[in-house]
């Protein structure tokens, strides 16, 4: 039995065969994808991605932290430039955020991320558009930015944060997401299991490299496996879990056209 998925987070501009995957996607259930950018270009091959494939792929834009190592001050202003100027083609801006990796933080410190992603949050609190957040070792500062600039609508991706963290991103109404790394990271796994589904979408990050003793590079098509881990982990069923996540991300992303029924 094939289940309606919505792959919520994806970088399709990083694919290889993208239309052959996408394919492969259909036919597991997938019935719609937000692409992420990361940086200028990422944007921009994003939004064409997502201008030929409509309604299947979805556009979101913004500027991710992993990415000012590489950017001066004036091209960080061209970036989020770029991104306000095109936020009303996007059903979200992300992905944003912080990243308090020892190794992110010597190329870009913690005040610099913290100022572009409140530039960032401003233009989505602007156009009303709900953010994609990336928060790895630093959960806190990510969930208190957001909620200080006022964006109403929000998901926290691959979250594997403190549970305090996680009551107070629910309480807020804001969302996580589910990858297939659900299958094994422990605290991920902890975090699925204490968010309400009502508050859970699915993702795969592709192509990003999932397991541990066997690994492998993701593809839309495996957000099928974070639908499997995440009935495990609840022991909900497969088709309850599918529906409610569906319904969350045509919600969240106010994806036109798309309806659960």
């Amino acid at each position: 039995m094939l289940f309606k998925l919505v792959d919520t987070h994806a970088h399709l501009d990083e694919l290889e065969n993208l239309d052959f995957m996408l394919e492969e996607a259909k036919q597991v259930g997938v019935i719609a994808i937000v692409a992420v950018g990361s940086n200028r270009l990422s944007n921009i091959k994003t939004l064409e991605i997502s201008q030929r494939l409509r309604p299947f792929v979805y556009p979101a834009i913004g500027l991710h932290p992993w990415e000012l190592a590489n950017l001066g001050a004036s091209q960080i202003d061209d970036n989020l430039k770029f991104v306000e100027e095109n936020s009303y083609r996007a059903v979200a801006i992300g992905e944003i955020g912080l990243d308090y990796d020892k190794r992110v933080l010597k190329a870009a410190s913690k005040e610099l991320q913290k100022d572009i992603l409140k530039r960032l949050l401003e233009i989505a609190k602007r156009h009303v558009k709900p953010v994609i957040i990336h928060s790895r070792y630093a959960w806190k500062d990510s969930f208190q930015l957001v909620k200080d600039a006022g964006v109403s609508k929000s998901v926290f991706h691959w979250f594997t944060g403190f549970s305090g963290v996680l009551k107070d991103i629910i309480d807020s109404g804001y969302f996580i997401s589910a990858t297939p790394a659900a299958e094994y990271h422990e605290e991920h796994r902890r975090a699925v299991r204490e968010t309400p589904l009502d508050r859970l979408l699915l993702e795969t990050d592709c192509p990003v490299t999932y397991g541990r003793e066997s690994k492998y590079k993701s593809k839309p098509a495996d957000v099928l496996r974070a639908l499997k881990a995440v009935a495990g982990l609840k022991g909900v069923d497969e088709a309850t879990i599918a529906e409610q996540t569906t319904r969350n991300a045509i919600n969240l992303f106010a994806l036109n056209g798309l309806s659960w029924d």
